[in-house]
């Protein structure tokens, strides 16, 4: 299960998630209760069969029990709760034959010990307690005066040197699988924020990309109404019949408006809903794009056409597009536009020149035109490609652009103006 983490990688705390924390810090704790319980029963067998020499009573309790109330604070003191619970069993064990049943609070502490990253501190606390095991019952059991059974044989003081280096190697390949599993949930933490964050990025880019397209949409088309509109208006009394060519004119103009304003959103349909039937926008609706400009277009081709990416040849579209709708508004009355493709191996070159006599005054800040102007360049840039726009040597106004289509590379801009064979349409 993935958590929700909003602030960057968490601490890691050593004793664990919540919830296994719980499991362990509520009341009883299980590791204090289960060294109880194998120390009381265990020596209580022992005695049993004579291997006790402690009569039982609060001295024979407290050594058995010493060490598991210890392990209370085992999380906080490790090393407190490891020398007291091993002083505790190694003085009941100067009492005792050798056993491993009233040893276990010990190993439980040193466990914990080397689980919490403290490696030499383990390795030392268990070389301290093997030796001092061995000087109390063996080197010191005549001056102690202890009792006969009580001493290790080779084989009980192999088994407890074993004992002990296996609690210090079991905490650490438990640290090692602790740190392991949370440096997982931290890269698992940090893909789902990478994904969320590509998962954000990308809708960004998405809602930038439909405000474009209904920027180009609107403006284009709305721009066209606007144009017809005052020409209805115009000859409405003198001339109706060219008044009502203009009221043609805008019905299909706000037609094809709405159809590629649902193009546009058909993004954000629901599930179920029907899939746009209208092809998407591209260089194969141009002929319909410069039919209804309002004005005489001429288009050249160069270049063998071929498909092109659909990010590229929307962008183419926009492009000439909104140069159109920027010579419709500044253009003058009666303007002639030449619109040029050429399909080169890595790139496709458009050009779109504006023919007719107009002022050749670039647009100024807070004009539609210049915000056109940055809109075709940032669809350009986007691709990786370039535009420019500048005034003509005719007069008018000249839009370029280069947008990368391959591997062959981005052309200069300066093959727009070579004169080769093309197809006038």
């Amino acid at each position: 299960m993935r958590q929700a983490d909003d602030c960057g990688p968490r601490a890691v705390d050593p004793a664990g998630p919540p919830w296994r924390r719980g499991r362990h810090a509520g009341w009883p704790p299980g590791a204090a209760v289960a060294a109880a319980i194998f120390h009381l029963a265990g020596t209580g067998e022992l005695a049993d069969g004579g291997g006790v020499h402690l009569a039982t009573g609060p001295l024979y309790y407290f050594l058995l029990l010493a060490g598991p109330v210890a392990l209370l604070w085992r999380r906080r003191a490790p090393v407190v709760a490891f020398a007291v619970s091993a002083a505790a069993s190694i003085a009941f064990a100067s009492h005792a034959e050798p056993y491993w049943m009233y040893a276990v609070a010990p190993a439980i502490a040193l466990f914990t010990l080397a689980k919490q990253g403290r490696r030499t501190a383990a390795v030392i606390a268990a070389a301290t307690a093997w030796a001092g095991y061995l000087l109390v019952t063996v080197v010191l059991a005549g001056p102690l005066d202890l009792p006969a059974g009580v001493s290790p044989g080779l084989r009980e003081v192999t088994l407890a040197a074993a004992g002990l280096g296996g609690a210090v190697l079991a905490g650490m390949v438990s640290q090692v699988h602790r740190d392991q599993v949370a440096t997982i949930a931290r890269a698992r933490r940090e893909r789902a924020r990478a994904e969320e964050e590509q998962e954000r990025r990308q809708a960004s880019e998405e809602r930038l990309r439909i405000a474009r397209e209904l920027h180009d949409v609107l403006g284009h088309h709305l721009s066209l109404i606007n144009v017809q509109a005052g020409v209805g208006l115009h000859l409405m009394d003198n001339r109706p019949e060219q008044a009502r060519e203009a009221l043609s004119a805008i019905k299909t103009a706000s037609a094809e408006a709405l159809r590629e304003v649902r193009s546009v959103l058909g993004v954000l349909r629901t599930e179920g809903e029907e899939a746009p039937r209208q092809p998407a926008l591209g260089l194969s609706r141009l002929a319909d794009l410069t039919a209804g400009a309002g004005f005489p277009v001429r288009t050249r081709v160069d270049g063998e056409e071929r498909e092109l990416p659909a990010e590229v040849d929307r962008a183419a579209y926009r492009i000439v597009q909104e140069a159109l709708t920027n010579v419709r508004r500044h253009a003058g009355p009666e303007p002639t536009v030449l619109v040029e493709i050429r399909y080169t191996p890595g790139a496709l070159m458009l050009s779109i020149t504006n023919t007719g006599r107009a002022a050749a005054a670039a647009p100024q800040t807070g004009d539609p035109a210049a915000g056109g102007i940055a809109g075709m360049q940032a669809r350009a840039h986007s691709l990786g490609g370039t535009l420019t726009a500048r005034p003509s040597s005719g007069g008018g106004f000249l839009v370029t652009a280069v947008l990368p289509t391959g591997p062959g590379g981005v052309p200069p801009e300066s093959a727009l103006s070579e004169n080769g064979p093309g197809a006038e349409r």
